[in-house]
């Protein structure tokens, strides 16, 4: 009796490895690992965001609208609670874009503003914090194109036969992805560069400090 029961476990394990089975789990560890390390550097950006927004204001304090900008997008950003279990929620995925391309938009926007400050330029802690954010929108777009690659062999995998038969019966399916349209928007790092200029010291409003 227990010889038959050992014999239909492998014959078992046998039959789900042939239909993808392991493919599924190696894949979908794979698709967790990339997207941890997504959340992580956009976590990072996250968290520069309050010294960021401090250091201008302390130069630009009149700029209100934009450092409400910067402060509400994080602040949505923050609201997102990005779980495991997101990337496999269209709708919530969408979100998740859609709040960290806010986000990019209102920090490319900051920037454009600092630009017409030469002392914020000057000064040791922004130039600091520009260096940081610099690097941080690297990694992000390293760390979103190993989730995108880690999810595209997870989702052919999912639809190829006979492995989508397996899926189906095991309830595996599509994860989504970044668009084309968001991955657009949000691999444009901010522009950091702040070398000084005799152009931008002429156009720095006059008192500006």
């Amino acid at each position: 009796m227990r010889i038959g029961f050992l014999s239909l476990v492998v014959v078992l394990a046998s039959l789900l490895s042939g239909c993808g089975y392991n493919t599924f789990q190696t894949a979908d560890e794979a698709v967790k690992s990339a997207w941890s390390e997504v959340i992580n550097q956009y976590q990072r950006r996250a968290d520069l965001v309050p010294n960021l927004v401090s250091t201008v204001q302390g130069y630009a304090s009149h700029e209100r609208e934009v450092l409400t900008q910067v402060t509400q997008a994080r602040a949505q950003v923050g609201g997102i609670q990005a779980t495991p279990e997101l990337v496999n929620d269209p709708a919530a995925f969408a979100r998740f874009q859609q709040a960290q391309a806010g986000l990019s938009s209102a920090l490319s926007r900051l920037l454009v503003v600092a630009e017409n400050y030469p002392q914020l330029k000057a000064d040791g802690a922004f130039r600091d914090l520009q260096a940081q954010l610099e690097g941080t929108e690297n990694r992000i777009t390293v760390a979103r194109n190993r989730y995108i690659k880690a999810v595209e062999a997870y989702n052919v995998s999912v639809r190829t036969f006979p492995n989508n038969l397996t899926a189906m019966i095991l309830g595996y399916a599509v994860k989504p992805n970044f668009t084309v349209d968001n991955e657009k928007a949000i691999s444009t790092a901010p522009k950091v560069d702040f070398s000084a200029s005799p152009a931008a010291a002429k156009a720095a409003p006059a008192g500006a400090n």
